[in-house]
C-alpha cells in the first residue's frame, strides 16, 4: 500500500509560511515584530525609560532634559516602525490562517468521501455476511431435517 501523503492539502500554501518572505530581511522583520509583544521587550523598555528619566532629571547627564524631546523623538520613530511591522505581520498570519482552514476543510472533505465509501463497503459486507448466515442456517436446517 503506497504512502499517503497527508500534508498533500497544504503544499499549495507553503509560500505563505514565513510573514515576511523567506529571506535574511523577512526574518529580521519578522524577529523584531515578535519581540515586540514579549514581557521581556516590555520591561526592557521600561527599565531605560526609568533609567533615562532618572539620569536626566537627577542632573547626571544633560543631554535630554525635561520634557524629554529625545525620548518622545526615540518613541515616535520605534512606533513609526513597528507598527507596520505588526500590522504586516498580523495580515500574513491571517493569511496563513485562512490558507491552513481551507486546506483542512479540503482535507476533512476528502476524509468524509473516504469514510462514506467505508461505510458503503462496510454495509455490503454486512449484508453479504447477512445472506450467507441465512444461507447456513437454511441449510442447517434442510440436514438436521434429513437426520
Amino acid at each position: 500500500m503506497a504512502a499517503v501523503d497527508h500534508l498533500r492539502f497544504h503544499r499549495e500554501h507553503e509560500h505563505l509560511q514565513p510573514a515576511f518572505g523567506g529571506g535574511g530581511f523577512g526574518r529580521i522583520a519578522e524577529g523584531i515584530a515578535r519581540f515586540f509583544g514579549t514581557p521581556q521587550y516590555l520591561i526592557a523598555q521600561t527599565v531605560i525609560v526609568i533609567i533615562w528619566i532618572a539620569v536626566n532629571a537627577a542632573g547626571f547627564v544633560h543631554f535630554d532634559l525635561y520634557p524629554f524631546i529625545l525620548l518622545n523623538l526615540a518613541f515616535s520613530t520605534q512606533a513609526a516602525y513597528a507598527a507596520p511591522l505588526i500590522l504586516l505581520a498580523e495580515t500574513r498570519q491571517a493569511e496563513r490562517e485562512k490558507a491552513t482552514s481551507d486546506a483542512d476543510a479540503r482535507h476533512r472533505e476528502s476524509l468524509n468521501e473516504q469514510m462514506l465509501a467505508l461505510l458503503q463497503q462496510n454495509t455490503e459486507l454486512t449484508e453479504q455476511v447477512k445472506r450467507l448466515t441465512e444461507e447456513i442456517h437454511g441449510k442447517v436446517v434442510v440436514i438436521e431435517r434429513q437426520s
